[in-house]
């Protein structure tokens, strides 16, 4: 019960390693994979174009990545390409209702 007592106290709150993440996909699926970076609580960090293909780099929880490589492949008919790595550990939100 100390320990109970003492962990309310401290307020403690629950880290989650959000990721950079680097798409490079063909023009004609940048809006797809806008939609499902978002989809997945990503935020939008830049959007560049060249010469047919775009670049697109966000910020997602760890967490919402699983299962991306072939939700990416599925969106883009597997001409896209993705780089990840971790960015840094954020507060994770409560779930509504806790």
């Amino acid at each position: 019960m100390a320990f109970d007592a003492a962990c309310r106290k401290a307020g403690p709150v629950l880290l989650e390693p959000e990721m950079n993440v680097a798409v490079t996909t063909p023009s004609e699926f940048m809006g797809e994979v806008i939609g499902n970076l978002n989809a997945r609580g990503g935020s939008i960090r830049a959007v560049e174009s060249k010469s047919g293909a775009d670049h697109i780099t966000a910020l997602v929880p760890l967490e919402r990545m699983f299962g991306y490589s072939t939700a990416l492949r599925s969106l883009t008919q597997g001409r896209a390409t993705f780089v990840m790595e971790f960015a840094h550990f954020a507060v994770k939100q409560a779930p509504p209702g806790s």
